[in-house]
């Protein structure tokens, strides 16, 4: 499906987010799209970013490698045109289960569907921990309710926590019960798994998204 570009908009200088037509498709916040450049073959996967009601689909893009798509993406113009594939994936929140607790964890740009989320059900009652390297990597923390993100900071000075999310919890283990999305590498969701496993909290209310 072709989709116009509205704008990008830089967060950091590898790291960017794309703003693109919806075409009135319908999507669950933690679903994901394929995306690429229009009339070529590569595409990637991207969770989206923006809310369920937005007239928009936003993505959060990190440049990794060159050449690859997401340097293709980066220098896109507004008026450009995508290659994208409907919304997939099962990585969401239950209607039933809105009135939960949740905590969010995540490494680098796998906050994304976190982003959703909160843009989407703006009632939830959260908190996310998000593990990243430095600080301007806390992308768009403004939208995140006061207290409610904690950031923990590997290579600076600055942000809530100087460490990874695995030493964050290890020093300040979470007492109170509550409905456990993870979204980054592989390494971190099972770290993260054990530890919370062994502070106590049940692994069928645990749900991943694994970045690559």
């Amino acid at each position: 499906m072709e989709c116009k570009v509205h704008h990008i908009r830089f967060i950091t200088e590898s790291v960017f987010v794309l703003r693109f037509d919806r075409n009135e498709l319908a999507f669950r916040s933690g679903q994901h799209i394929l995306a690429g450049i229009h009339g070529k073959n590569d595409q990637r996967e991207y969770s989206i970013y923006s809310g369920e009601e937005d007239d928009f689909f936003e993505i959060l893009v990190k440049i990794v490698e060159k050449p690859s798509v997401s340097l293709a993406l980066s220098q896109l113009k507004s008026g450009d045109l995508l290659e994208i594939e409907k919304p997939m994936g099962f990585f969401g929140i239950p209607k039933d289960a809105l009135d939960k607790k949740f905590l969010f964890i995540a490494n680098g740009t796998g906050i994304a569907p976190f982003h959703s989320f909160i843009r989407s059900y703006p009632a939830l009652d959260y908190q996310i921990i998000h593990g990243i390297r430095y600080m301007n990597e806390a992308y768009d923390q403004e939208v995140y309710a006061k207290g409610r993100y904690i950031s923990c900071v590997t290579n600076d000075s600055n942000g809530h926590y100087q460490g990874r999310v695995t030493e964050y919890l290890k020093q300040y283990p979470l007492l109170e019960n509550r409905l456990v999305y993870l979204c980054g590498n592989s390494q971190m969701i099972n770290d993260v798994k054990t530890i919370l496993t062994q502070q106590g909290f049940n692994p069928a209310q645990m749900f991943n998204e694994i970045y690559f």
